[in-house]
């Protein structure tokens, strides 16, 4: 069985581009570190606007059986460590980051990998999203970082280039 195991950020930003149903209908279930759901509750309480996981009934929580697993990767948070630590413990997964480091340090340990613009560009080929360009320059409003010669390969991707 294939596993999706997903970080904060793709969280946050789905949730905040009212995308965040686009987890279920692509992937099924989707398994998040308890470093998640700390990184989650942690944002809730400063006020910022992030899904509140009890309601998704499509996420499970899992924690890595070891902490030895990634015991040279440092700069990384602790939702990214364990996002990565889950998927060298299973087989047969794809992670789900944005951040660039952690994006850096799954390709290198052969970690099949997405993010919120992969997610976003499946979902307008599933038909889910008509538009991608109002998605992603709402995503950009919410300060997500994107380079423009990103920006354009995914518009590009998407047809609508």
């Amino acid at each position: 069985m294939h596993k999706i195991i997903c970080n904060t950020s793709p969280l946050q930003y789905l949730h905040q581009l009212n995308q965040l149903q686009i987890m279920p209908s692509l992937a099924g279930r989707i398994i998040i570190p308890q470093a998640v759901v700390d990184e989650i509750a942690a944002g809730i309480a400063w006020g910022i606007d992030l899904p509140d996981l009890q309601k998704l009934d499509w996420v499970d929580i899992q924690s890595p059986l070891s902490r030895t697993a990634v015991p040279l990767v440092t700069h990384l948070g602790p939702g990214e460590t364990e996002v990565i630590m889950l998927a060298l413990e299973s087989s047969n997964t794809t992670v789900i980051l944005d951040d660039a480091l952690a994006r850096k340090t799954a390709e290198l340990l052969g970690i099949r990998m997405t993010g919120t613009l992969g997610l976003l560009l499946d979902a307008k080929r599933a038909g889910l999203i008509d538009k991608l360009t109002p998605v992603i320059e709402q995503l950009q409003a919410l300060n997500f970082r994107l380079a423009s010669h990103t920006r354009e390969a995914v518009l590009r991707m998407a047809g609508e280039l």
